[in-house]
């Protein structure tokens, strides 16, 4: 069984994001203008290609089961309401991570807010991870991810996620989430030390003690 935190450091990849080449891929690019242009057709094609990656990404940042369908429908929403001011620079993919991202915290922020919004034992639920082109691994992968983040508080798991899987630095996650740099450098130590308790393999402690 891979590590936890050996799993959560393989979502980028899982993910299909290539860090050295900020261009869309060719599929994307002739779906884009005619998505923007109101054609049925290329927002269906769209969507079938971004719901898993969306729904993922909001997995990974909440802890709730029952959250996740409707906070992705609403991340889906903002994305495509904000498709014509995407202006092509850097990668189509990271540009939705981080709208998504955005939708994810306003509505959180929002259901803070409610009474019985405590987080308690609702149990994992790996049916709730989806893939365009699943694998057993990257499934396994995504399955143990999520289980390290759900050790996290919600504090932890933000930074991580913003910091492993969508490659935030300090300074952008410290911008992202409106705290200082400091705060952001603490959680994320926290989040390391507490994902090390927990089945990591001991050649991997020093490394995830390292704060950027």
């Amino acid at each position: 069984m891979l590590p936890l935190t050996h799993a959560l450091q393989l979502v980028p990849a899982l993910w299909g994001r290539d860090r050295q080449r900020n261009v869309v891929s060719t599929t994307l690019e002739s779906l884009l203008p005619r998505a923007v242009a109101g054609e049925a057709a290329a927002l269906e094609a769209l969507l079938t290609k971004l719901v898993p990656r969306v729904r993922n990404l909001v997995r990974y940042l909440v802890w709730r089961d029952s959250d996740v369908d409707d906070l992705t429908q609403e991340a889906l929403l903002v994305v495509l309401d904000g498709l014509a001011s995407y202006r092509g620079e850097g990668s189509f993919e990271g540009w939705v991570d981080r709208v998504a991202v955005r939708a994810v915290f306003r509505n959180l922020k929002r259901l803070r807010k409610e009474p019985s919004r405590v987080q308690g034992t609702e149990p994992f639920d790996g049916a709730e991870l989806v893939a365009s082109n699943p694998h057993p691994d990257e499934y396994l992968s995504r399955r143990q991810a999520v289980a390290a983040l759900d050790r996290l508080s919600p504090e932890q798991r933000h930074v991580l996620v913003l910091h492993h899987v969508l490659d935030l630095t300090v300074p952008e996650m410290a911008a992202q989430l409106k705290i200082p740099a400091e705060t952001v450098r603490s959680r994320l130590r926290l989040a390391r030390q507490n994902l090390r308790a927990h089945n990591l393999a001991p050649g991997e402690a020093s490394r995830t003690e390292e704060t950027p």
